[in-house]
């Protein structure tokens, strides 16, 4: 699935890749429901319904990922709760030796995430993985998600790589098709990237359930 000879560069998406999705879908699907019904005394089916329409108007913008943005909008620190809820972060399996095998082999490897700088720091101050990778990129920083050209021009001129000795691996196939349309000619998705929800069929792009299908040798 993955022939290691034709790769020099490796962009690893975080939530939903080398973590396990579970943690923010169980964030913004039941704490901040649970908080935001309780601070407006709304019943929680209220607050998902009214919380849920928020959220899929902004999905795929740069508003969708940003802490600060819904902190405004909800009259929450967004930030804080993520900390209550700290303990729920966990790797996905086999990520770490994933990213172990990867640096032994000498390819660049950058984390790509649409997170916020928050979040990143969070996750990194829990699972201490932030050593593997070259350099630790949040999309917030240049100000365009990875859905949006623009960003993968802007990537591009600050960290050169080949198009075509690329490999990106994402949980979000409206990511993995803005890549593409970039140009980045190795693609790859996870058909689980909650572990409490059903593995995913049917995706557009080739796709693992575990890392330990692409390990690289050497």
């Amino acid at each position: 699935m993955v022939n290691w000879s034709q790769i020099d560069t490796v962009l690893l998406d975080m939530d939903g890749t080398l973590l396990d999705l579970h943690f923010d879908n169980f964030f913004w699907m039941q704490h901040v429901p649970t908080v935001y019904g309780e601070k407006n005394n709304i019943e929680k089916s209220e607050a998902f319904a009214d919380l849920h329409a928020r959220f899929e108007s902004q999905r795929g913008k740069m508003q969708w990922y940003c802490l600060d943005f819904w902190s405004d909008q909800l009259n929450l620190n967004i930030a804080e709760l993520k900390q209550d809820m700290a303990h729920k972060i966990q790797m996905r399996p086999w990520a770490e030796e994933f990213l172990k095998a990867l640096k032994l082999s000498g390819k660049k490897v950058f984390l790509l995430t649409n997170a916020h700088r928050d979040s990143l720091d969070l996750k990194m101050e829990k699972i201490r993985i932030e050593h593997y990778f070259d350099a630790l990129i949040s999309t917030h920083d240049y100000g365009y998600p990875k859905e949006e050209q623009a960003l993968w021009k802007a990537l591009q001129a600050d960290y050169p790589f080949d198009l075509e000795r690329t490999l990106l691996v994402d949980d979000t196939e409206a990511v993995l098709a803005s890549a593409q349309r970039f140009g980045i000619c190795h693609l790859l998705a996870l058909r689980q990237p909650d572990s409490q929800s059903p593995p995913r069929m049917n995706l557009s792009f080739n796709a693992i359930h575990h890392f330990n299908e692409v390990l690289p040798i050497g």
